[in-house]
C-alpha cells in the first residue's frame, strides 16, 4: 500500500486543457463595414437624386431616365446573387475594395459624361460596385458577429439606411447648384471607402480559415428537410414583397400624400419624411439584437404584421398622429429585414453570400418595381387611394406563422 501510495503521489497531475477562447464580437470591423455601407448607399442615392440635372443637361425623355434606372438596377440587383454564389465557392476578400473602385470609376465617368450612352455606362458601374459590396460585406458581418448574427446585421444595415437618407441632401447642397461636374467630388467618398475596405479585407483574409471563419461561414445541419427550406424561402420572399412595396409607397410618395391631405409645403413635407426615415433607422438597429434574444421568427412575425395597426390608421388621422404613426410604422417594418437576412442564412448554412445577394438584390428590385407600380396607380386614381391600398400590405405578415422555428438551430 505504501509503495502504491508513493508512486501515485509522485505521478504528475494531469489537468484538462482549458477550452480555446471564443472570439468576441469584432465591433471595429462591424463599424468599418457599416460606415462603408453608409458611403456606398449614399453614392447610389446621389445617382438617383441628380436625375433632374442629367435631364436638363442631355434633354432626356422619361424613357431615357428609365433606361438609366434599368441599367443601375440590373447591375446592382440582378448581379448580387451571382456574385454571392461565386464568393461562397471561392472567397475573394479583396473584392470589397475592387467593388468600391467600380463605384468610384462610375462617379468619375458620370461627372464628365458627354453623351447619354456614357451616362448609362456610369450608372452600370455604380450598380456593379454595389453588387459586389453587399454580399461580401454580409459575409464579413457574419464572421465578425461571434454568434450575435442579428446584432451584426443591424449594425451593418443601419449604415445603409443613413447613407440613403444623406444622398439626396448631398445632391441638393452640392450637385444641383454646381452641375454635373461636381459629381467628381462625391467620388472622394468612394476613395475613402476603398482605403477602409483594404483594412477590412486584410482582417477578412486573416480570419477566413480561422475558428471564427469556419464557425460562422461553414455548413451546419439546421435539421430541416429540403421541402421545409424551400417553403420557408417562399414565405420570406412574400414578406420581402410586402415590406418593400409598403416602404416604396412611403419613401416615394409620402411627401405627396402630406401635401395633398394637409396642404404642407415641400420643405415641411421633407421634414416629415425624415421622421419616417428616423423610424426606419431605429427599427433596423433594434430588429437584429431582439432576434438574437427571442428568435428570428418572432421578430419577423411581429414586425411585419405589427405594422398593420399603424398602417391601417395612417390614412385617417390628423397631422400630429400621422407623424407618430409613420415613425412607429417605420420602426416596426424595418426591424424585420435584419431578422429575415439572418433567418435565411440559417436556412441555407454555408451560403451566406448567395442568400445575402439574393435578398438584397430582391429588396432593391422590389423597391424599384413598387415605386413604378404605385406611381402608375396614383396617376390612374389618387395618392390617397394608394395609401389606403398599401395599408393592407403588412397583413401579408400572417404568412410568417408558417415559418419553421429556428430558435433551437440558431441558439
Amino acid at each position: 500500500m505504501k509503495t502504491t501510495f508513493a508512486s501515485s503521489a509522485a505521478a504528475p497531475m494531469i489537468r484538462p486543457e482549458p477550452p480555446a477562447a471564443q472570439p468576441g464580437v469584432a465591433f471595429p470591423v462591424l463599424g468599418a463595414i457599416s460606415f462603408t455601407h453608409l458611403l456606398n448607399d449614399m453614392m447610389q442615392s446621389v445617382l438617383l437624386a441628380i436625375y433632374p440635372v442629367l435631364q436638363g443637361r442631355f434633354d432626356l425623355s422619361f424613357v431615357q431616365v428609365g433606361l438609366i434606372t434599368l441599367a443601375f438596377q440590373f447591375s446592382s440587383s440582378l448581379l448580387q446573387p451571382l456574385v454571392g454564389r461565386f464568393t461562397d465557392r471561392k472567397p475573394l476578400p479583396y473584392s470589397l475594395p475592387i467593388g468600391m473602385s467600380f463605384t468610384c470609376a462610375g462617379l468619375l465617368l458620370l461627372s464628365q459624361a458627354w453623351s447619354f450612352p456614357l451616362v448609362v455606362l456610369a450608372a452600370t458601374l455604380v450598380g456593379a460596385g454595389s453588387s459586389v459590396f453587399h454580399p461580401e460585406s454580409s459575409r464579413v458581418a457574419r464572421m465578425a458577429s461571434a454568434g450575435h448574427h442579428g446584432l451584426a446585421q443591424s449594425i451593418f444595415q443601419v449604415g445603409g439606411n443613413i447613407g440613403s437618407s444623406i444622398g439626396p441632401l448631398l445632391a441638393a447642397l452640392l450637385i444641383v447648384p454646381r452641375g454635373q461636374g461636381s459629381v467628381a467630388w462625391v467620388s472622394l467618398a468612394a476613395l475613402l471607402g476603398i482605403c477602409i475596405l483594404i483594412g477590412v479585407s486584410r482582417w477578412y483574409a486573416a480570419n477566413l480559415t480561422s475558428v471564427r471563419g469556419r464557425s460562422s461561414l461553414g455548413k451546419v445541419d439546421n435539421g430541416l428537410a429540403d421541402r421545409q427550406v424551400r417553403g420557408a424561402l417562399m414565405i420570406l420572399l412574400l414578406l420581402i414583397f410586402s415590406k418593400y412595396f409598403y416602404l416604396a409607397g412611403l419613401n416615394s410618395y409620402f411627401t405627396f400624400f402630406l401635401i395633398d391631405r394637409f396642404g404642407l409645403d415641400i420643405q415641411q413635407a421633407q421634414y416629415s419624411l425624415f421622421v419616417f426615415l428616423a423610424g426606419v433607422a431605429t427599427g433596423t438597429l433594434v430588429g437584429g439584437p431582439v432576434g438574437d434574444r427571442i428568435g428570428r421568427k418572432r421578430v419577423i412575425w411581429g414586425s411585419i404584421l405589427g405594422t398593420a395597426p399603424f398602417s391601417l390608421a395612417l390614412p385617417y388621422v390628423n397631422l400630429q398622429w400621422t407623424l407618430i404613426l409613420v415613425f412607429c410604422a417605420g420602426v416596426m417594418i424595418a426591424s424585420a429585414f435584419p431578422a429575415i437576412i439572418v433567418y435565411a442564412q440559417e436556412l441555407m448554412p454555408g451560403k451566406t453570400g448567395t442568400v445575402s445577394g439574393l435578398f438584397y438584390g430582391l429588396a432593391f428590385g422590389m423597391a424599384g418595381i413598387g415605386a413604378a407600380v404605385l406611381g402608375k396607380l396614383a396617376d390612374l386614381t389618387s395618392i390617397a387611394f394608394v395609401y389606403h391600398l398599401c395599408a393592407y400590405l403588412p397583413l401579408l405578415g400572417l404568412a410568417a406563422f408558417f415559418l419553421p422555428d429556428m430558435r433551437r438551430q440558431s441558439a
